[in-house]
């Protein structure tokens, strides 16, 4: 480039020299934009949403994190020990924290994964399942662990907290259901940071002063339970320290947290769940609740089972006479002498019935007899007719034998004098073309007739030309 006049007499150089240029390869100048960022931007944390996810068969995992305006291109190597793979899942709002640098063979810049966090309600919902599936699959969500919760409660522990609406609703419906039922109170936080170990420790705390009590004196059950609210709210109750008292609990424990929609880690460890607090309380409270609605029926009840006893002991008094009728001597002799009487009626019935019996009898032998005879003569003219029957065939056969042999003679001689047997013997047969009329005479032909010659193979066509003593074809 040319040098700056610095007044208006100098112009500068006239006539300036060749630039020089630096040419770069592709190659090095991507290994420049990699250094440069590696250098300039190196270890960052990112935000965005997950897309294009792609798992290799060597263990890498390839993706795309993007927002609104842009994208980025992530991979997370194999042997990278970051914690909480599960969360790469398309769709999934995630902080990743690694380097940036350039994969030189497409010249596309790329973030290095070092350390996956989920982000905002997602995040909260995907911790859970991951704690909800590494709990069920150590067995604290099994059917066959949970304890049956006593029918007839007497002393209740609660872990809630003092002033929360929950406590509230709990002492409202045992109030009304079962006022005797004696309460065991472990305060503590329901929401917050610390209110997960509160209310293990609450938990451990009544296990513990039940422990302690006489026998009988102890606490029957357990109520973990909170009011409605969101997840963040409710997540102390999703924590593992919770779910790990609930499951090491020597008492039942029942798990009412929030609304009927809301469930938490803390349902489905305990040995039962209820939709609300106040469901809860019904809950263990029904056994007591039933049972007086039984005692205010008992009178009642006590009432219809005495008439009913009455009515049937009544009923066999009036057996037991009737039963002492039947057997007094008077009525043993009346019953005997009508047994006499009836065996007298069966024995002539009996009687008249062998007569018939022996009429029939004997008119069914005559008949056979009458039949017998017939059998015989029916039998003779049977044979009679077989050896007419035999007779006659063989007339038949006879007469069939000799007319065919007659027939046979008479299709011989009828050969012997067929047209065709003549013309195999070399004759032939003219006759008119027109007319198909037999010739049997020279005479009878005319020059220009046309004629038709039939021999054994084949006929043969011809035009009479003259004479009288035959044709010239």
């Amino acid at each position: 480039m040319s040098r700056t006049a610095k007044s208006q007499w100098d112009f500068g150089e006239l006539f300036p020299v060749e630039q020089i240029r630096r040419v770069l390869s592709v190659s090095e100048l991507t290994a420049s934009v990699r250094r440069l960022l590696e250098k300039e931007v190196g270890d960052v944390w990112v935000t965005g949403e997950v897309t294009n996810l792609r798992a290799q068969a060597s263990g890498h995992v390839y993706f795309t994190l993007k927002d609104a305006t842009a994208q980025l291109s992530c991979v997370l190597f194999r042997g990278e020990a970051a914690a909480d793979r599960e969360f790469l899942q398309d769709g999934q709002k995630l902080l990743l924290n690694g380097s940036l640098t350039v994969y030189e063979p497409r010249g596309q810049y790329q973030l290095i994964v070092s350390a996956i966090e989920p982000q905002g309600l997602g995040a909260l919902q995907l911790a859970f399942e991951k704690l909800k599936r590494k709990l069920q699959a150590e067995g604290l969500f099994a059917q066959e662990r949970k304890r049956p919760l006593p029918r007839y409660a007497q002393r209740l522990g609660i872990v809630t907290s003092p002033t929360g609406a929950a406590i509230r609703d709990v002492l409202h419906v045992i109030e009304r259901r079962q006022p005797g039922l004696e309460i065991v109170l472990a305060p503590c936080r329901v929401q917050g940071e610390g209110a997960a170990a509160e209310i293990a420790e609450g938990v451990r705390l009544l296990n513990s002063w039940s422990a302690a009590q006489a026998v009988g004196d102890g606490l029957d059950l357990i109520l973990v339970t909170r009011g409605g609210g969101s997840l963040e709210d409710l997540w102390a109750f999703n924590e593992e320290v919770v779910a790990r008292a609930i499951f090491e609990s020597l008492l039942p424990v029942v798990s009412a947290v929030g609304h009927e929609i809301d469930f938490t880690i803390s349902d489905f460890v305990a040995d039962a769940r209820a939709a609300t607090p106040s469901a809860a309380a019904e809950i263990i409270t029904e056994g007591a609740f039933a049972s007086r609605q039984f005692v205010s029926d008992a009178a009642r009840r006590i009432g219809q089972v005495i008439r009913s006893r009455l009515e049937l002991d009544r009923e066999d008094l009036d057996a037991l006479a009737r039963r002492l009728g039947r057997l007094h001597p008077r009525r043993w002799v009346q019953e005997r002498m009508q047994y006499l009487d009836d065996l007298r009626v069966s024995l002539a019935r009996a009687l008249r019935a062998g007569a018939r019996l022996g009429q029939t009898t004997l008119a069914g032998l005559r008949g056979r007899l009458r039949r017998a005879h017939l059998v015989a003569a029916f039998e003779q003219r049977r044979q009679i007719v077989r050896e007419w029957h035999r007779r006659l065939g063989e007339r038949a056969r006879g007469w069939i034998k000799e007319n065919r042999a007659a027939l046979e003679a008479m299709e011989a001689r009828l050969k012997l004098l067929s047209p065709e047997n003549v013309l195999a013997r070399g004759y032939s047969i003219t006759t008119d073309a027109a007319s198909s009329r037999v010739l049997r005479s020279a005479t009878e032909t005319i020059p220009g007739q046309k004629l038709k010659t039939k021999l054994m193979s084949g006929e043969v066509r011809s035009v009479v030309e003259g004479g009288t003593q035959g044709p010239v074809l």
